[in-house]
């Protein structure tokens, strides 16, 4: 997921991306658990978007609380 898409949106689809993500991630790791995952970077692509995500979210937060 490119920053650019991360940007555009809201905050409530961040919030509602991050679960799906999280979702999906135990799913994977638990498959990978079971039987070995054709390609296992995928994990950390998953680890690192999750990342992203809730800094952005983050980022908003902060931002939104300083114009208060």
């Amino acid at each position: 997921m490119k920053s650019t898409e991360i940007n555009e949106l809201t905050l409530r689809e961040l919030e509602e991306r991050i679960d799906n993500e999280k979702t999906f991630f135990i799913k994977m790791k638990l498959n990978h658990t079971v039987s070995p995952l054709d390609n296992p970077m995928k994990l950390r692509d998953i680890r690192r978007n999750i990342a992203r995500l809730q800094t952005e979210l983050r980022r908003r937060q902060l931002t939104d609380n300083k114009q208060n």
